[in-house]
């Protein structure tokens, strides 16, 4: 069956809403309480789409509904006549940044937090001087439930896996570094790869994890480190540093704020180490939102504006 040979006129408007819900959290249960309606409610409804589609739509997976092939195609189709209903139809207000009085919820990685808070609450207080700003730490592993529960309007970080019910835009790419102490480590002259293994590493965890690719690396090529300390946050790194002998590999950004304050000193590693991208998320029935699409473009240029200074 094609959307062109479809006859979206005979569609229950509830039976979208149903379906968006269901495609957003995955789950029966949750979806009803979200929407407010019973669970044999939502289940029946289900049902009804399932016949309507003559497809599964959400298949039962552990814990979760997981959307079929077909779910996804339909996702952004009734997101848009979803939308097109609350923008277009059921919204007479526009949104004005000067006169917004409201919050805006922002999720940052730990790394984002610290590089980027304070240029993002600048841009919002300069064009919103009502507004209020509230930062969320999110990370990989959390951002999905904490958008949720906390109402982010946008998530800023790097996020490798994107769940479904979220859209991404690309920010920029960020680059690792080494960092030390200089007075503890002699890197002057460069240190070879077996130098670098030998010399013990403190590392950023975000996820708990006390091993990475680097580690991958290093055994590809018969070596190994030793991590004698780890921690999810950047800045304890750089107190970290301060005089001991111990190296860690940070994005480059972070390393410089370090540098600056600590009388550190970073360089390239010795063996290849991955770019990542730091990236703009919010969810997709917030894509036509007046209120995400002004705070998206603002941290977008805020960014833009900044990379290009430094």
């Amino acid at each position: 069956m094609s959307f062109s040979d479809f006859q979206w006129r005979n569609i229950d408007l509830n039976l979208l809403v149903a379906f968006a819900y269901l495609y957003r959290y995955e789950s029966v249960s949750s979806a009803a309480e979200k929407s407010c309606v019973s669970q044999s409610a939502m289940s029946h409804s289900l049902a009804r789409l399932r016949r309507l589609f003559d497809d599964t739509l959400f298949e039962r997976q552990g814990h979760k509904m997981v959307p079929t092939e077909l779910a996804h195609v339909l996702a952004p189709t009734v997101n848009q006549i979803l939308d097109s209903v609350t923008h277009d139809l059921l919204t007479t207000a526009t949104f004005e940044p000067n006169q917004y009085q409201g919050v805006c919820r922002i999720g940052l990685t730990d790394y984002a937090e610290v590089i980027f808070a304070p240029l993002v609450y600048d841009a919002i207080r300069q064009q919103a001087p009502c507004a209020q700003v509230s930062f969320l730490n999110v990370n990989r592993s959390n951002y999905i439930a904490l958008a949720e529960q906390e109402k982010l309007d946008v998530i800023i970080g790097s996020m490798p896996e994107l769940h479904h019910s979220f859209h991404r835009e690309y920010l920029y790419t960020e680059r690792h570094v080494c960092v030390a102490d200089p007075k503890m480590i002699d890197f002057k002259k460069g240190l070879s790869i077996a130098q670098f293994a030998k010399i013990e590493h403190a590392l950023v965890s975000p996820d708990g994890q006390l091993t990475t690719q680097v580690d991958k690396t290093l055994q590809d090529i018969g070596l190994s480190r030793k991590v004698t300390v780890a921690t999810r946050n950047f800045l304890t790194i750089q107190f970290l540093l301060k005089q001991r002998r111990l190296i860690a590999i940070v994005p480059q950004k972070m390393a410089e704020i370090a540098c600056d304050s600590n009388e550190l000193e970073y360089f390239s590693p010795p063996i290849s180490v991955a770019d990542f991208d730091i990236s703009m998320l919010w969810f997709s029935h917030k894509e036509r939102d007046d209120k995400n699409t002004w705070l998206r473009q603002l941290i977008k240029d805020a960014m833009a504006s900044s990379l290009k200074a430094g």
